[in-house]
């Protein structure tokens, strides 16, 4: 036995010997049913009906054909139905779901958990973040769910998801949270809780509750081969969809800051801390009228480093219009300071 074996097994013979961490992890309910039965009437199913206009059919007909043909056809149009899930948030009628859901609804009708239909109107949307806020007037004031802190989440924390898989109505499924943070590419603002509770074409914008009853998450989107739950599910932090859903309430869209620059992530190297390469700036942008460069490398937006150029899109996305966003740069070798008016981001643009 050489010396590095003797020393591995007397080590090991150590190991029983120390004392053994104790455990505080939350344990799981025996039963979901108390916890589904106080928050199933919060959910809701929505179904939608939304026209639209497919490819042309008649483009490979000669130019005559093409000219008798549209016209026969040009008031046709195709309805085409969907559904997804919600969740209400105040007893005035005000209810959660995704953009994706009811963005392009023609007409939106909310099923509550006691079966009553009624038709919503469209408050408003927010396509970075996959957040829509619709509205039902009842009669009576209606069950809301509370948020709950996604921030306190944990990975390997139950978790419960509630909503319309494939149509079925009211749904439960419960699991744990296998990840945070996750980048999926869909936008600045990623930073999914990814889930192993099952969630299906259907379940689109319903709650995610923690146990006690809170909402944590809205379930956005699955990673699949097939299409349905392989157990990879992904919900967007309530840390976010929280504060979306309250400027939606107030002003019925978001509006967020604009610098017209496009930015490159710049690797650390013998010049310098790694970055944001600006490689091009929007002669029209406020970023080109206080003096920003191509070639100008920002390592720090308001005070708060950046290396990465999603960070940099997020930080300028977040200032409000008309807000001041200093950024930190290299010129040639020089440290500069720059304060720049947000101006208000096109729907087109990322920065």
């Amino acid at each position: 036995m050489t010396a590095l074996s003797r020393r591995a097994t007397f080590a090991a013979a150590l190991l029983p010997l120390l004392p053994a961490a104790p455990a505080f992890a939350r344990s799981g309910p025996e039963s979901f049913a108390p916890l589904v039965k106080r928050v199933m009437p919060t959910v809701v199913n929505i179904a939608v009906t939304e026209t639209v206009t497919g490819n042309d059919p008649f483009a490979n007909l000669p130019p005559e054909l093409q000219r008798q043909f549209r016209e026969r056809f040009r008031q046709r149009r195709q309805q085409v139905s969907g559904a997804g899930s919600g969740f209400i948030i105040d007893p005035e009628g005000y209810i959660v779901t995704n953009n994706h859901v009811v963005g392009n609804a023609d007409t939106i009708v909310v099923v509550l958990s006691d079966g009553t239909e009624l038709p919503a109107k469209l408050v408003g949307t927010d396509d970075l973040t996959d957040i829509a806020l619709i509205k039902v007037a009842a009669r009576n004031p209606l069950p809301a769910a509370t948020w709950g802190d996604s921030k306190g989440l944990e990975v390997g924390d139950w978790v419960v998801a509630c909503g319309n898989p494939f149509g079925l109505g009211g749904s439960v499924t419960a699991g744990i949270v296998s990840a945070r943070g996750r980048d999926l590419g869909a936008g600045p603002f990623d930073d999914f809780i990814q889930i192993d509770a099952p969630i299906n074409p259907g379940n689109s914008g319903g709650p995610l509750f923690n146990l006690d009853g809170q909402v944590v998450g809205v379930n956005s989107q699955i990673l699949s081969p097939t299409g349905s739950s392989v157990g990879i599910g992904f919900a967007i932090p309530s840390e976010l969809v929280s504060r979306i859903v309250a400027e939606l309430r107030a002003k019925g869209r978001i509006e967020r800051g604009w610098l017209g620059v496009s930015v490159q992530d710049v690797q650390a190297g013998p010049r310098g801390p790694a970055g944001v390469g600006i490689a091009a700036v929007d002669k029209a942008g406020p970023a080109n009228k206080a003096g920003l460069r191509p070639g100008d490398i920002v390592t720090a937006i308001n005070g708060q480093p950046v290396d990465s150029a999603r960070a940099l899109i997020k930080g300028v996305a977040m200032t409000p219009p008309g807000n001041i966003v200093r950024l930190t740069f290299r010129r040639q070798g020089k440290e500069l300071d720059m304060s720049i008016p947000a101006g208000r981001r096109p729907k087109t643009e990322e920065n």
